[in-house]
């Protein structure tokens, strides 16, 4: 059964043959799916069929952000009647309901191509270069990117200009290397708009902010060559399209569980360190503007608006998730959802749903609908026996849904609120009547603190200030150290006892 909801009316489309793939289009005006017998697409305004495929082993589905071509995908396989295998990717027009191009697309990675928001330009990496079609015309290679391989692409969101980040992965001791390119001008040496090269490289993710004006790249190893992590070495780095680059410096050792830009492209947020990790808000000069300290977290959600930050913890964590105002810098609520595999907020900027699906999970299956500060407005468990695979919001127009004002209370909810609770040390019996002191840790929680230069004096001087500053504080401390030295010593002397004579000696040396 597929549910949904438009203008407090509800639609429901009853299939009970198993579907284990659906999308919504990018406007939320139609919705599309698989039941292992066909491919439907309908309206969600009133449910009626808008095309029906006859693709029964479909696993991926995708439309273009114009809703003209919807994207097919199944498994790359070869038969005795075509051993050269059969074109698995198929592009399909909706306004007629006919095939436009079939494509071959062994690897699951990268399967869609991508669209320019305005469908003029669309691209595909093919044997390690990038192919550029125009107008969804798909039978014609408009223009063509020829690098040594290619490995990796991103297409910058937004209308035209298009640009576009390649990642070409190093070999026989050259560095990786990211570039960003303006559509059409590929070729040449001075083509590429931003330049930057990098060791330790097995693969990267590339994330462009919503201006287009800027990619963050993380770059991943495998292996952790000092021993040092489970999870191979990170780094991230910054290229922006008027041509700078830079390392982002994060303070703490560690993985690199998480990269998410601001809606408002003008800030990001990084997730980062050993457990207990760090999340720390960086401007577009790679300097840190605000620390959140340490705690459980490994991923980062802003919402559509931008105006809340939800620093999570899932996976092999118990699913604290810590909801910011990113505005006034202030902890809203800090809820928990234990098990969790999913979290997505709603195109409203008030709501989120928290999912356990398989197969990450086969056990306790569901979802819950949640408002940020904390309520659970609606609760959702999967029957024994079956399973829940995928949960999404039904996406709306940019700008359907205007930013409103953060609230710090709890709203009122049937089934209340799971904030997390504080626990305590374990004490024994015998210890319990006495007060309470302080107990060692593990690892010592670092509080929030604003890095915005300003906030603490420290921050506001210059580079030769703040080093003069540091030079003549040295120097007090050494004075106040010897001037203490010869205090205790004339104080503690007069008593002419031995053992304090030999204590002092000691201080001293």
């Amino acid at each position: 059964t597929v549910v949904w909801s438009e203008n407090s009316v509800c639609f429901c489309i009853r299939d009970s043959r198993l579907s284990r793939c659906f999308t919504f289009s990018r406007d939320g005006t139609l919705f599309s799916w698989c039941n292992g017998h066909s491919v439907s697409v309908v309206k969600c305004s009133d449910g009626s069929v808008v095309s029906t495929f006859d693709l029964p082993k479909t696993t991926l589905l995708e439309f273009s952000p114009l809703n003209n071509v919807l994207v097919t995908w199944q498994p790359y396989t070869k038969s005795q009647d075509s051993p050269q295998g059969d074109a698995n990717l198929q592009l399909w027009d909706l306004q007629s309901s006919q095939l436009i191009k079939a494509l071959f697309q062994k690897k699951v990675d990268s399967w869609c191509p991508s669209w320019s928001e305005d469908e003029k330009i669309c691209v595909r990496s093919v044997n390690n270069e990038l192919h550029f079609f125009e107008n969804n015309d798909f039978n014609t290679i408009a223009n063509k990117l020829h690098m040594q391989k290619v490995s990796d692409f991103e297409l910058s969101p937004g209308g035209q200009p298009s640009k576009v980040a390649v990642y070409v992965p190093g070999s026989k001791g050259a560095p990786s290397f990211v570039r960003l390119y303006q559509y059409p001008v590929l070729g040449g040496p001075s083509a590429a708009l931003a330049n930057k090269s990098f060791f330790k490289a097995d693969r990267v993710t590339m994330q462009w902010n919503k201006k287009a004006s800027a990619v963050l790249v993380t770059a991943s190893t495998e292996v952790d060559k000092t021993g040092a992590s489970y999870y191979g070495e990170q780094t991230l780095h910054y290229l922006a399209v008027n041509g700078e680059t830079a390392l982002v410096q994060l303070p703490k050792n560690g993985p690199i569980y998480d990269v998410a830009w601001s809606p408002n492209s003008a800030e990001f947020c990084v997730v980062y360190g050993f457990m207990p990790a760090k999340a720390t808000i960086y401007n577009l000069k790679c300097d840190p503007v605000f620390d959140f300290g340490t705690g459980p977290r490994n991923a980062a959600y802003y919402s559509p608006q931008g105006h809340i930050l939800v620093l999570a913890g899932f996976g092999n964590l118990r699913g604290q998730m810590e909801v910011w105002d990113v505005k006034k810098y202030k902890q809203v609520s800090k809820p928990e959802a234990p098990d969790a595999t999913h979290f997505s907020w709603c195109p409203d900027g008030e709501h989120v749903v928290t999912a356990t699906c398989s197969p990450r999970l086969r056990v306790s299956n569901g979802y819950k609908i949640w408002h940020y500060t904390g309520s659970v407005l609606h609760k959702w468990d999967v029957a024994a026996g079956s399973e829940l695979w995928e949960v999404r919001w039904q996406l709306f127009p940019e700008r359907s849904f205007p930013e409103r004002a953060v609230k710090y209370q709890a709203v009122p909810s049937e089934l209340g609120s799971t904030q997390a609770q504080t626990t305590q040390a374990y004490r024994p019996p015998a210890l319990r009547h006495l007060p309470a002191t302080p107990s060692s840790k593990l690892h010592e929680d670092e509080p929030p603190q604003n890095l915005r230069p300003g906030v603490s004096g420290e921050r506001s001087l210059s580079k030769s200030a703040l080093k003069n500053q540091k030079k003549r504080e040295a120097k007090k401390a050494s004075l106040d150290v010897s001037s203490k030295s010869l205090q205790l010593h004339l104080q503690c002397g007069l008593s002419g006892s031995s053992e304090t004579r030999d204590v002092i000696e000691f201080h001293k040396f």
